[in-house]
This record gives structure tokens, C-alpha cells and sequence, in this order.
């Protein structure tokens, strides 16, 4: 019975221990490969549970989110021959689980950051060696990491098995027998797009101030106009009235007329005026009837 016991315990044992090296998981974060004697049977083994015969099969796990290179400044020279020290980065992940495992040597990540590395500064060599360092600093940066990136991708894709998202240049830097040149002639062309702006604005304030003119010439000669027919309007009306007051009775006419004038002419009291008694200025103050002076 003791024996039977102890057989019963040694092969649960041996049991739980195949279990054990049967039964292996993939996570969601994860992909891996199944290989047999080291050669690759299951290229790419999806995440969950899954099993293996121990000791024939054996699983390699690889990390399937993206990863991040962060690369060590390098210098490159530009087209002018211009030496710039570049701090860059890459975003990749694993695109072909078998290709990877081959090149890497065995899945090993730093095999693998070696390679890319080594790829991604060729390609900036490449880039940074057919542009200028203006075009390098501000002209052409989102094209030459956009070019960057499809020319080194295709290479990972095919030679290592991995895809690069993105590639991207942290900081440049310039020596310090570069960056007077360099901020001399960005500062030069500032300042000349600065003056064709000036130029357009003041082209088009002229234009505004033209236009402005004119219209107020228009509008002054319209109102001139229409004040000369008002007024015209009314020195008829004022002609009309006073020959139809004349006509009703010319001498109380005139003889209004002669007070208006006496009242103008003898506003202020010390006003003097010079002029003949018998004028017919005074008709109207030498005699009542207003006729004149035999």
C-alpha cells in the first residue's frame, strides 16, 4: 500500500512536471514562434494558451508593441559639407516573427538594436549628405524624415523582419564654426520676406487710399451738385416771392426793402456814413409819403 502511495505521488509528479512544460501562454503584448529542434514549425503564434511537446518543441516569445531606438548623436555632414551633430530616435516593432528570429540571432534585442541602428545611420548619412543645412534646419524637415523613414523601412522590412513606424530627429546641433553662417543667413532671409510683406501691405494701402480718394471726390461733387440745385431751387422760389410781393404793392415793397437796408446798414451806433441828403437812400426818411425829393 506505502508503495503504491509513493508510485501514485512520483507520477502525479511527473505528471504536473509534463503539464507544466506542455502548456505555455502568449499575451496580448506578446507574439512568439514555436521551433523544433530549432527549426521554426509555427512562425507566428498568436496570444493565448497553447501547448508543446516538452522537450522536442520549444517557444520563443517576442515583444509585438512598439518599440522605441533611441540612437546616440552622430555627426553627418550636409551638401556644403556643413557637420551637424544629429540626436535622433526610431518607432518599430516586429512585422515577420521568423525573418526577425533569423536575423537577430535567436530573437535577441540588442542584436536586432545594433542593425537598425547601423541602417538608420546610413539612411541619415544618406539624407542629411543631398540637402543643405537651411533645408536640413527648417526648409525640408518633415520631408526628409517622411523619406527617411520609407527608405529605412524598406530595408527592415525585407532584411530584418521589422517594421519602422517613424523616425524622427530629437535635436541639431550646431558647431560653433557653423552657427554664425547659418543664423546669418536665416536672419537674411527673415528679413527679406519681412520687406515683401511690407511691399504688398503698402501696395495695398495705396490702392485702399485711392479708392478712398476717389470715392470722396465722387461724393463731395454729387453733394456740390445737389447743393447748387437746392439752392438754385430756392433763389427761384425767393425771386417768385419777391416779384409777387412787388406786384401787389410796389411802394410798400420798396419801402420795406429801404428799412431792411437802414436796419443793415445802421446796425452798430458807431457806424458813420457818407452820403448825399438828396440820394434816394433817404427817400423814405425825409418824407412819409416815401415819394421823392422835388
Amino acid at each position: 500500500m506505502k508503495t503504491f502511495r509513493t508510485s501514485f505521488i512520483i507520477i502525479s509528479l511527473l505528471v504536473i512536471v509534463v503539464l507544466a512544460n506542455s502548456i505555455y501562454i502568449i499575451n496580448d503584448k506578446q507574439t512568439g514562434i514555436l521551433l523544433r529542434f530549432g527549426e521554426i514549425i509555427d512562425p507566428k503564434i498568436e496570444s493565448g494558451l497553447h501547448f508543446k511537446i516538452p522537450v522536442l518543441n520549444t517557444v520563443k516569445k517576442f515583444d509585438s508593441r512598439v518599440l522605441t531606438l533611441d540612437a546616440v548623436p552622430q555627426p553627418y555632414y550636409t551638401q556644403e559639407k556643413k557637420r551637424l551633430i544629429v540626436d535622433s530616435f526610431v518607432k518599430w516593432k516586429i512585422s515577420d516573427n521568423e525573418q526577425f528570429y533569423i536575423t537577430s540571432s535567436g530573437g535577441q534585442l540588442g542584436a536586432m538594436r545594433t542593425l537598425l541602428t547601423q541602417r538608420v545611420d546610413e539612411g541619415l548619412r544618406n539624407q542629411f549628405g543631398i540637402r543643405t543645412v537651411i533645408e536640413v534646419i527648417s526648409g525640408e524637415r518633415d520631408e526628409l524624415m517622411r523619406a527617411l523613414t520609407e527608405d529605412i523601412n524598406k530595408v527592415a522590412t525585407s532584411e530584418l523582419g521589422v517594421e519602422v513606424i517613424d523616425v524622427r530627429v530629437k535635436k541639431i546641433e550646431l558647431p560653433s564654426e557653423v552657427n554664425d553662417s547659418v543664423y546669418n543667413r536665416m536672419r537674411t532671409e527673415r528679413e527679406r520676406l519681412a520687406q515683401e510683406l511690407r511691399a504688398e501691405g503698402n501696395e495695398q494701402a495705396e490702392e485702399i487710399r485711392a479708392n478712398a480718394d476717389k470715392e470722396r471726390t465722387v461724393i463731395m461733387a454729387d453733394a456740390y451738385k445737389m447743393a447748387e440745385i437746392t439752392k438754385g431751387q430756392g433763389d427761384a422760389i425767393a425771386t417768385s416771392t419777391y416779384a409777387k410781393a412787388f406786384n401787389k404793392d410796389a411802394e410798400f415793397y420798396e419801402f420795406t426793402r429801404s428799412l431792411k437796408a437802414y436796419q443793415s446798414t445802421f446796425q452798430n451806433k458807431s457806424d458813420i456814413l457818407l452820403i448825399d441828403p438828396d440820394s434816394d437812400f433817404f427817400k423814405y426818411l425825409d418824407s412819409s409819403v416815401g415819394t421823392p425829393k422835388q
